[in-house]
């Protein structure tokens, strides 16, 4: 082969593996499957968006209300903000601990899980939660449709041919499909994990765990539910030949090491989840996802905890409305709970008991709206400030709207707003205009927040 030759065969090789990487490990770009799934998933995008995205944090709020006044809208030790405890962090974090078995009578405490828990037949009903998201995600389907397939084998080794029985080879059929374990399972991923669209991995009844491998992909994809199982300790994927569906496989280049990434799709109910310790984020949702919902996860031990928008080019992200509710923030965390870019971002009745940088950031003037959330500041006093705004000076991000309504601000904790001094008018009934619950209820909403230790034929 000539010298020209030679080069030409580089230049084609690197243009190949390199650029691509500039995707963060997609090949989106240079394959005509993925040019076309890119539309058809921008076309979902398009379809999921709110134009009156108050609708939706108003109805969260009211189902919040209806489940506390059956339960007597009582406060518990998890939930008290008298000064002996307002003042005391060390008691207020050690009550919440490292959520230590709960031995009393089942109880459900917020309205995901008042629509499903605490029924002793849960588990002949499992697609019952595919009715039980809240916010934004609320029409996720999931694999509500399709059959109960149970994996059986918690190997990973065949990246085109996946073995049936695993968990590789249900995420990737073209069906809907009720992914559920049939006994306790520690998962490595050998590379990303590609998930089609309705699906749902639940991991109810079960202690399953990913962890010291890949992470999970939602790229392009619609309707996917992820609820009750454990992350952690995920590093970044080897990338290469990669089957993501029945009929297509390609080259990927090498994943960052995300827990969850979620890369142009909607739809998405992320649920139950406990996660810790992965290379990059915990959770990211980039190039035009929307229509998310983060509930009920108990998240430790990381620093770039939830990036929404991944870009402030890509001004795609406008559309992204996200819903991050119920949660815990626990030890160890950093930063970015959530850091966001560009769109709607209702953050409510979340328990944020560390940080060490800051809780909720972002950029390119995305609108956050806090409510009813708990922020115990750390002791540090360079670190108390709940917001960071990046890369733009005071007199741009002053117009950002970024509002807080009745959060409890602990321990020196501060949250900076901006913008107008009420929130924008959406057209809106009279049914959806209540106020977020307040966040001296947060310890109760959250009490179960992590991977439930459900049992088949118990009340969960």
């Amino acid at each position: 082969m000539k010298i020209n030759e030679v080069k030409l065969v580089l230049f084609l090789f690197l243009f190949a593996t390199l650029i691509p990487a500039l995707w963060g490990g997609y090949n989106a770009e240079f394959d005509e499957y993925w040019k076309q799934r890119a539309q058809r998933a921008w076309k979902k995008t398009l379809a999921a968006y709110d134009p009156s995205p108050e609708n939706v944090t108003k109805k969260l709020n009211q189902h919040v209300n209806r489940v506390l006044e059956k339960t007597g809208n009582k406060t518990s030790e998890l939930d008290r903000d008298d000064d002996s405890y307002s003042h005391n962090t060390t008691s207020r974090r050690n009550l919440r601990g490292k959520h230590n078995k709960y031995q009393g009578p089942c109880v459900a405490t917020n309205p995901i899980d008042s629509c499903w828990r605490c029924k002793a037949n849960w588990a002949k009903d499992r697609k019952r939660l595919a009715h039980c998201a809240v916010g934004f995600g609320h029409k996720t389907e999931g694999g509500k449709d399709g059959e109960i397939y149970v994996v059986t084998d918690n190997s990973d080794n065949d990246m085109l041919n996946p073995k049936p029985g695993t968990l590789r080879w249900a995420v990737i059929r073209d069906e809907p499909l009720w992914i559920i374990f049939d006994r306790d399972m520690h998962i490595r991923l050998s590379s990303e994990l590609m998930v089609q669209s309705k699906k749902t991995i639940d991991g109810r009844g079960v202690d399953v765990h990913i962890a010291f491998g890949a992470g999970l992909t939602l790229q392009f994809v619609h309707d996917v539910i992820i609820h009750g199982i454990h992350i952690h300790h995920i590093l970044p994927s080897k990338g290469g030949m990669i089957r993501d569906s029945m009929d297509h496989y390609g080259l990927r280049t090498m994943g960052d090491g995300d827990g969850i990434n979620i890369f142009g799709s909607t739809n998405i109910w992320l649920d139950h989840l406990s996660m810790s310790e992965c290379q990059d984020g915990l959770i990211d949702a980039i190039q035009g996802s929307t229509a998310i919902t983060i509930s009920n996860c108990h998240f430790t031990h990381h620093n770039d905890v939830i990036l929404l928008g991944a870009s402030d080019s890509y001004a795609r992200d406008k559309l992204m409305q996200v819903t991050v509710t119920f949660n815990h923030f626990g030890k160890e965390l950093i930063q970015r709970m959530p850091r966001c870019r560009w769109g709607f971002f209702h953050v409510v009745n979340n328990d944020y008991t560390h940080w060490k940088m800051y809780a909720i950031g972002g950029s390119m003037h995305p609108t956050i709206i806090s409510q009813g959330n708990r922020f115990i500041a750390p002791d540090d006093p360079n670190a108390k400030e709940v917001t960071n705004r990046n890369y733009a000076p005071e007199s741009v991000w002053s117009k950002w709207m970024w509002r807080s309504e009745g959060d409890l601000l602990l321990n020196g904790a501060r949250f900076r707003t901006s913008g107008p001094l009420k929130s924008p008018h959406f057209d809106f009934n009279k049914m959806d205009m209540i106020d977020a619950k307040p966040a001296t209820f947060v310890g109760r909403l959250t009490q179960f927040a992590g991977a439930l230790h459900c049992k088949v034929g118990v009340k969960c």
